[in-house]
């Protein structure tokens, strides 16, 4: 019988395996480099990983005095700007791998000793050890996507993702999600986080849900409209940055001499896969797509209701197929690939109302701005979430191909600037039921 330590120690194991897969695939100036100041060098991400775990894990749960409280300063994520870290007195690659070594070796003989019953809600379920394994995941994320930005000769490699179902060009184009409320949020998954907390009840209205998010021969088609030359298709603040920062059509992509489309995978250049889910767009460009298309982006609350809704059992699922935890057969995650696959895989893992990879892929723009539900409290600390509350962030669901399972469940909330692009960020469109088609 797994128990709530098995899952955790697993979890743990999980994300250090891939810590060091993304860190020992390249070389020493690699990882001291920066590659974009949008991104940290990938050796402050390997040490920060340590520094986390040895306040939560050693000090904060085992009630040690640390192995390395030195270090705090330099890798607090809120002290220093991602584009200054390279100037900081970071340590070595061969210092940081035993540093954060040491530290787990420390972290796990020491909760050997903490009950596995506590009042202590950094404790009960063993939370803290979830929200470890899922830090460590999300930096994991950031370091594929630093992979993804860097220059050099490819590091990384992947089995293909599987084709698209047999059903795929039968599936229709969107899906009604009916009018109701239904349950957003939880108040009982054991390793939630805190944005995600209380369960609360929403009120829907009907709507229409595109059963696949747009793949990028949809995307071509608003290109070749002139949709990046028509402010008509743009907010205010969109037009402006879109002007300003020259786009013309997704990060990493570029015209071959035939007039076609080439895309830079990391550090592979190769065609446009036509069928695949378009990654690698801002906001103001999937808002501006959907605007060209006739259609808006979903809304946060839209998003968890075609993902999570089950109508025969008037409940809310953990994830689209159900409860049970993802397998290959479900979604497209834990970087077992690395590239989106193509619409209309996965037929598994389809919503009660038939709603394709809603979990993996992509991460999805919402219309939303990442707010707090009614009841929110900060835990275990506010810089997790409460303090990018407000109009400045924009939700994304689902999580991508380079988000692992503990990261991502149907409730779980990323948020990014409305600029931001090197994230592994796509979209799927919705529109407003009409009179007579709601049910």
């Amino acid at each position: 019988m797994t128990t709530d330590l098995d899952r955790a120690l697993t979890a743990l194991d999980t994300a250090r395996l891939r810590t060091l897969a993304l860190t020992d695939c390249v070389d020493e100036g690699e990882l001291t480099a920066q590659h974009s100041p949008l991104m940290s060098p990938l050796v402050w991400d390997l040490a920060h990983i340590g520094n986390q775990e040895d306040i939560w894990l050693v000090r904060a749960a085992a009630g040690r005095p640390g192995v390395r409280p030195d270090l705090d300063g330099i890798y607090d994520a809120f002290q220093h700007t991602r584009s200054s870290r390279t100037e900081l007195p970071l340590l070595r690659p061969d210092q940081a791998r035993r540093y954060i070594a040491q530290v787990r070796d420390q972290a796990l003989h020491l909760l050997g000793d903490v009950p596995a019953e506590s009042e202590d809600p950094l404790l009960a379920d063993r939370f803290v050890l979830g929200m470890i394994a899922q830090h460590e995941q999300q930096h994991d994320e950031t370091m594929l996507a630093t992979h993804q930005l860097r220059r050099g000769a490819v590091a990384l490699t992947a089995a293909e993702p599987p084709p698209a179902a047999a059903d795929a060009l039968r599936l229709p184009r969107e899906a009604l999600i009916p009018g109701g409320p239904f349950t957003m949020g939880t108040s009982t998954d054991p390793w939630a986080l805190d944005n995600e907390r209380p369960a609360h009840q929403v009120d829907v209205p009907a709507f229409y849900l595109d059963t696949a998010p747009v793949v990028n021969a949809d995307y071509e088609a608003f290109i070749a409209d002139g949709g990046y030359e028509d402010p008509r298709w743009w907010t205010e603040t969109g037009w402006a940055h879109r002007c300003h920062a020259g786009l013309e059509a997704p990060l990493f992509w570029t015209r071959d001499v035939s007039g076609g489309w080439l895309r830079r995978r990391f550090g592979a250049v190769e065609p446009v896969p036509p069928n695949e889910p378009v990654v690698h767009v801002s906001w103001y460009e999937a808002d501006a797509y959907a605007r060209w298309a006739g259609r808006r982006l979903p809304t946060e609350a839209e998003w968890e209701k075609a993902a999570r809704h089950d109508p025969s059992a008037g409940r809310s699922r953990r994830y689209p197929w159900g409860d049970a935890d993802p397998g290959p057969e479900h979604a497209n995650l834990g970087q077992r690939h690395l590239r989106p696959a193509p619409a209309g895989a996965y037929p598994e893992g389809r919503s009660a109302h038939g709603v394709g990879q809603l979990i993996g892929d992509v991460w999805e723009w919402t219309s939303s701005d990442f707010q707090p539900y009614p009841g929110f409290v900060a835990f275990p600390y506010k810089e997790y979430s409460e303090v990018f509350f407000g109009t400045d962030y924009k939700v994304l669901r689902g999580g991508a191909f380079g988000v692992d399972p503990v990261a991502c469940r149907g409730t779980f909330r990323n948020w990014d600037f409305p600029i931001r692009r090197q994230i592994f960020s796509g979209f799927r469109t919705a529109r407003d039921a009409h009179p007579g088609e709601a049910v």
